[in-house]
């Protein structure tokens, strides 16, 4: 069965869906985040990719301060480098 690939803000490119992502991104929640209680203590989201450079890259823009945060807001995520 193929997945369409018919919205543009899907995360994968159809042309390489197929291929091999062996480095990833690990994102969850610090253990005293209130948020957990709302979606849980074992939530967490995955993220791969294909080379080590494109998942270092994609870890310190995930990792940097986005502008579209308020002064006072204080995001809090875990990020860990993971290999399959």
């Amino acid at each position: 069965m193929q997945m369409s690939y018919c919205h543009r803000h899907n995360l994968v490119d159809p042309g390489s869906a197929d291929a091999e992502r062996p480095f990833g991104i690990r994102v969850t929640l610090p253990a005293s985040d209130t948020f957990r209680t709302v979606i849980g203590d074992d939530w967490e989201r995955l993220h791969w990719y294909a080379t080590e450079s494109e998942r270092d890259k994609a870890f310190d823009a995930m990792a940097r301060r986005h502008g579209y945060y308020r002064k006072t807001d204080a995001p809090a995520q875990v990020l860990e480098k993971i290999d399959r």
